[in-house]
Formats: structure tokens, C-alpha cells, sequence
């Protein structure tokens, strides 16, 4: 009898703890292709494998993989990204803070960078703007790593945002798989098409620049990436 009353009670509490830390998760899977020109390595391919997961609109982490060949040296390319949203508030709801750690390795050269980039964002549907100190550790065929701290900075507006269609323009000095120098500014243009409820086709063409002694810019190259985000 007495076996029987703690099985229920353990039952009980578990099924109220169950009720009241629900969770809401948001997961995605993304995947692309992209083809790049620059002054530095002239074509490159990639292909690159991201994944996200959201719970309760409080923690989202994100996760990817990219592996790029050109005509010098195959690169590869990881990242790791924990956020909170601690408000909810309607207008610092979209209040982010991040850490990401990003690993950049050139396999030819033996070169490989290790970023740790904090970020305090701000996004909207409409408007968003992204800063953080970027600690970036660089080693050259296996010598001690230098060390360099960078601030590190996006801002996007979306022009057109639908349920079906999202056009905007973005600048900064980082993205997913890179944390670059504070000179080395890129322009993006990007166009959402949603084809239903689960899969968006996603397009990026980013203007890549380096450069601002004298308030003049050098054209560095230009890409395009395009892929496939799962949302479920």
C-alpha cells in the first residue's frame, strides 16, 4: 500500500513539474551554397550547415559547420552561439545577449583563428543593430597565438517584410562563421522567399570591402549565398 502512494505521488510531481516548465521549443535547420570572388584566394566554393534552437523565447543556441575550397587551400569553418532574451516586455523583449565562439582554420597554411565574440542585440522585424568586443586568438604553424581584441558590429533594415517575402540590407564586420577586422566592412542585400509554413528560400549577395585610411575603401570581392531553412 505504501509502495503504491509514493508511485502516484512521484507521478504527481512529475506531471506538475511537467505543466509548469513547459517548453515552447523553435528548432531550424538551414543548409547553403556559395560562391565567392576576392582579391585574395579569386574562387572560392563553400557549402555551410547551420542549426538553431529557440526555448520558450528565452534561450536560442546555434550550432554550424562550413567547408570551403579554393584555389589556394580548403578551409574550415565552426561556430557555437548561446543568447538570452530576458525581457517581455514589448519593446525590450527584442533585447539579445550572446557569446558566440567561432573557429577558422586554413588547412594549406596550418593557420587557425579562435574567436569569442559577446554581443548585446537588438532585432526587430523591421530593424536591428548588433556590438560586442571580438577576442581573437591567431596561430601560424603551430606558434603562440596572437592575440587581438576588435569591436565587432552589424546593423540590418528589412524594406519589405510579409508573411511570404522579406527584402533588406546589412553592414557590418561579422557573421555566423567570421569575426573580421574593423576595416574590413561588408554590405549585404538579402531576400527571404517563404514557400510555407516549414521551408524559406533564402538569398545573401554581400559587397565585401577593406580599408578606411584616409576615409577611402578597397574593393575586396563579392558573394552569393543561397540555401534552404527548415522551421518546425
Amino acid at each position: 500500500m505504501n509502495t503504491k502512494i509514493k508511485i502516484n505521488f512521484l507521478l504527481l510531481l512529475l506531471f506538475s513539474f511537467n505543466g509548469l516548465f513547459a517548453l515552447d521549443i523553435d528548432k531550424e535547420a538551414q543548409a547553403y551554397v556559395k560562391g565567392e570572388y576576392n582579391r585574395g584566394s579569386y574562387s572560392n566554393g563553400e557549402i555551410q550547415l547551420i542549426g538553431n534552437i529557440g526555448l520558450n523565447q528565452l534561450l536560442d543556441f546555434g550550432t554550424g559547420f562550413s567547408y570551403l575550397q579554393n584555389t589556394e587551400s580548403a578551409e574550415i569553418n565552426i561556430f557555437f552561439k548561446a543568447g538570452v532574451s530576458p525581457f517581455s516586455n514589448q519593446y525590450a523583449s527584442p533585447l539579445n545577449f550572446s557569446v558566440s565562439y567561432i573557429f577558422n582554420g586554413i588547412v594549406e597554411y596550418d593557420i587557425n583563428t579562435h574567436s569569442i565574440l559577446p554581443l548585446i542585440s537588438y532585432k526587430t522585424d523591421r530593424f536591428g543593430a548588433s556590438i560586442g568586443p571580438s577576442f581573437r586568438f591567431t596561430s601560424f604553424f603551430g606558434e603562440t597565438p596572437q592575440f587581438e581584441s576588435i569591436l565587432s558590429f552589424y546593423v540590418y533594415g528589412n524594406f519589405i517584410k510579409t508573411d511570404s517575402l522579406l527584402i533588406g540590407a546589412g553592414c557590418g564586420t561579422f557573421d555566423e562563421f567570421n569575426a573580421r577586422n574593423m576595416a574590413a566592412l561588408w554590405l549585404d542585400l538579402h531576400a527571404d522567399i517563404r514557400l510555407n509554413d516549414y521551408f524559406t528560400f533564402m538569398n545573401q549577395i554581400v559587397w565585401m570591402q577593406s580599408g578606411l585610411d584616409g576615409l577611402t575603401t578597397t574593393f575586396y570581392g563579392i558573394s552569393y549565398r543561397g540555401g534552404i531553412k527548415f522551421s518546425w
